[in-house]
């Protein structure tokens, strides 16, 4: 075998109730380890398949002062002889021999290892255990065999039953010296110690006395303990070093007793299988009683078996009932609610959302096919037929048909996603794209530029001084917009960069339309109030009070004698669209006649402002 296998060169950690390993038995395992592997691999050269373990054993421990006063001469050099010995013990799993019974097996065995171990040491010693004695020893309440085991050094452990013997110990040990009142049996469960051991988790179970709990539930006492007890499993493999899963399960005693009268089939293979580590006269009554056939499934517990079935059955029906109502539908839905939503659409409701995605998506966008809104409302139908208790049944073939469903709806969805992602940033691109070719436009005609070239027209500004030559820049990347297929990262970046340029382009139209106006101003007092009078080519535009919160204002023809005619009701709107609009001349003449039109609008006593 490996020397990897062989562990008896480790330090046995210090545990919770048992001694640690003296120096000089530590320096011994170090001077004994090539001798321990031989002795190893000569045994599980003869007997592998029935070993379940080897170990060594700590030296038997020296008489106190007062028990050697009453030892003789002879037994006191009998005790020092044997506390030079080595002992290895092996445990052989005997649950496969039948040619012989355990006592031949066990005298056959120490025969032969007690030969291999002398030959190897005259001091090493083995020592030969049945799995079925090492049983036995738990049945009879004899566990001084498991706190040696677990204060030994393992040296072979194929099936961790060592390990698990070893933190088991340790936990048990931290256990009771915390809970001693409450803990009734410490069972070790699974199948380890039956010598057929598939999984080397680790898998105990603890029966926790309730009867004389009144300051709590018993539901609190379980959790709580169970709770504290586990932890106190975590620390135990940290202490140990031990590695493996280890599983801890707690029970309070009335519950247990109820779950044997209601022939519980897990407590009965709880008791059938369990090997107790610690037990104060509870678990093996009720195993041996179990042996003797005593202990029966009344009647009601079979009933409850039986009606157990049909009830499990409802329920894996009620179960796949709500996949449908529940996980199926919201997962068709909420996602379609989501597409309208990026759409543009305020989130609608679950009826208006299948009519939306075929109004919307198949019919008007003609971006997603109609088999998918009919899936949409299959599944709505069934959520609502299983609602009003139309359907109370449902197949596990009906579930999978749903869900293919599903997750083919929600594949095309996403690509959906995407469609719509894709077009609406086309049409924020192009929006974009026409206000800021028209912002250029209107630039372009207020410097009074003729050129159907956007960029031949700000070329000219920036050769004439009037924008800086960096506009330019600008102006092509604009246009390109359109010109070449930008990914959606450059697009971004376009806007990003234009967003000064627009800004300062709107700023200069505004100030040049601002000394436009100005030029075209008539501003007038008529006693404490002031109106203003716009002449934009062929119309007058009239604010009767401007500093009222809601102005009136009119519209009138300017005549050729340069007096107002036409006079007619307009609105802000109308206003502001014809100061976009009208160009207004480099020189602005006022003719006599319009002084007395205003009069006639403000009074006799206006007067006009200058500057």
């Amino acid at each position: 075998m490996a020397k990897k296998e062989s562990k008896p060169q480790e330090e046995v950690p210090k545990q919770p109730g048992a001694p640690e390993l003296p120096p000089e038995v530590k320096e011994k395992l170090e001077k004994l380890k090539g001798k321990l592997d031989k002795f190893k691999d000569e045994v599980l050269d003869k007997f592998k398949e029935y070993i379940s373990g080897i170990a060594l054993l700590p030296p038997e421990r020296p008489p106190t002062e007062e028990e050697k006063k009453k030892l003789s001469a002879e037994e006191l050099r009998v005790i020092e002889e044997r506390a030079k010995f080595i002992n290895a013990l092996v445990l052989v799993d005997d649950s496969d021999v039948k040619k012989m019974t355990q006592f031949e097996l066990k005298d056959k065995l120490y025969k032969i290892l007690d030969k291999v171990a002398s030959e190897i040491d005259p001091l090493l010693k083995s020592q030969v255990m049945l799995m079925s004695e090492l049983r036995e020893s738990c049945f009879d309440a004899k566990y001084e065999i498991l706190s040696l085991i677990s204060i030994g050094a393992p040296i072979y452990d194929p099936k961790d039953l060592l390990a698990a013997i070893k933190v088991a110990e340790v936990h048990k040990s931290m256990v009771l010296r915390k809970f001693d009142k409450y803990i009734v049996s410490y069972i070790a469960v699974g199948s380890l110690f039956r010598g057929d051991a598939t999984s080397h988790d680790i898998d105990v179970a603890l029966v926790v006395d309730d009867t004389d709990v009144k300051k709590m539930s018993r539901f609190e006492l379980r959790d709580k303990l169970g709770a504290i007890i586990r932890s106190m499993g975590y620390e135990a493999s940290a202490i140990t070093g031990v590695k493996k899963q280890f599983h801890i399960q707690v029970y309070i005693l009335t519950d247990f007793w109820e779950s044997i009268k209601d022939a519980s089939p897990v407590i009965f293979t709880f008791l059938r299988d369990g090997v107790p580590l610690f037990d104060r006269g509870v678990f093996m009554p009720w195993k041996l009683l179990l042996q003797m056939g005593r202990i029966r499934p009344s009647p009601e517990a079979i009933d409850m078996h039986m009606e157990l079935g049909d009830r499990l059955l409802e329920r894996v029906n009620g179960k796949l009932i709500s996949i449908i109502l529940d996980d199926v539908y919201h997962a068709t839905l909420n996602p379609s609610q989501a597409a309208l939503m990026l759409y543009g659409l305020a989130p609608p409701t679950p009826k208006e959302t299948i009519e939306l995605m075929e109004e919307i998506f198949v019919k008007k966008e003609k971006l997603l096919e109609k088999k998918y809104v009919d899936i949409l409302a299959k599944i709505r139908k069934a959520y609502k037929d299983i609602e009003h208790g139309k359907i109370k049944d449902v197949s596990g073939k009906q579930v999978d048909e749903y869900l293919k469903d599903a997750k083919d709806y929600l594949s095309r969805i996403k690509k959906l996603f995407d469609q719509i992602s894709k077009k609406a940033e086309n049409r924020r691109t192009n929006e974009f794209y026409d206000g800021a070719l028209k912002i250029m436009k209107d630039l372009l005609e207020v410097e009074c530029v003729k050129s159907d070239n956007i960029e031949k027209g700000f070329s000219e500004l920036v050769n004439k001084g009037k924008l800086p030559k960096k506009f330019l820049e600008n102006v092509k990347v604009i246009l390109n917009l359109k010109e070449k297929k930008l990914s959606k990262q450059e697009i971004e970046k376009a806007r990003k960069e234009s967003h000064d340029f627009l800004r300062t382009l709107i700023e200069h139209m505004q100030r040049k339309r601002g000394a436009e106006l100005e030029r075209a101003r008539i501003r007038v007092k008529y006693g404490e109030k002031f109106g203003e009078v716009y002449l934009l080519d062929d119309k007058a535009y009239i604010v009767n009070d401007i500093d009222a919160a809601k102005k009136e204002i009119s519209k009138a023809d300017v005549l050729p004698s340069g007096g107002l005619g036409n006079i007619l009701d307009s609105k802000l709107e109308e206003f502001e669209d014809a100061i976009s609009k009208t160009r207004v001349p480099k020189n602005v003449f006022i003719k006599e006649k319009i002084f007395e039109d205003l009069r006639k609008l403000f009074g006799k006593d206006v007067q006009i402002m200058v500057g």
